[in-house]
């Protein structure tokens, strides 16, 4: 034979562990990370802060800095900030891992799901800790409304929680009375 088959009593514990929770859709936290950082790292390096093009009708790319929360929540404040959205940014990584590693492999929208708003909360946080701020650059507008600039790592955690909601109604509840 050309290849001994390995039981699967005989793999180490934690790859089985790794194999049957929502760790296994760790991989899809990586690529969103990647893509992430590579859409930031390229706006910082091709675009002056403030720098806009306009891409479509009601869409620019537009380089800011975010020293804020969501929606630039906080980001008047005297820095401070940083370092509570940091740490809230890093529970949250935290949490999502334990989180994914307590689901179940059948659970798989829920687990893309948390895979993705890791991701987000991941990205966010890099930019936190390296640089104070966290990189925005995609700026939508509506009749010369703008909506806050937001990144890929937002757009992670926003896709990832509206899969958490819409699991939440497909899943059957089995703890009914």
């Amino acid at each position: 034979m050309l290849m001994a088959m390995v039981k699967l009593e005989n793999m180490p514990k934690f790859f089985i562990a790794f194999n049957n929770s929502g760790l296994r859709w760790l991989w899809l936290t990586l690529l969103c990370l990647v893509l992430d950082q590579v859409t930031k790292h390229w706006v910082a390096g091709s675009f002056s802060l403030y720098e806009s093009i306009n891409v479509l009708p009601i869409f620019n790319i537009t380089y800011v800095h975010n020293l804020g929360a969501a929606f630039s929540f906080l980001a008047d404040q005297g820095g401070w900030q940083r370092w509570f959205f940091t740490a809230i940014a890093a529970i949250a990584c935290i949490v999502f891992t334990i989180w994914l590693a307590r689901t179940a492999k059948s659970q798989t929208l829920l687990s893309i799901a948390v895979a993705l708003m890791l991701s987000g909360a991941m990205g966010n946080l890099i930019d936190r800790a390296l640089f104070g701020y966290v990189i925005d650059f995609l700026d939508f507008h509506w009749s010369g409304n703008h909506f806050p600039a937001f990144n890929v790592a937002d757009s992670m955690i926003f896709i990832g929680a509206a899969l958490m909601i819409l699991e939440s109604f497909t899943t059957e509840d089995n703890d009914r009375i």
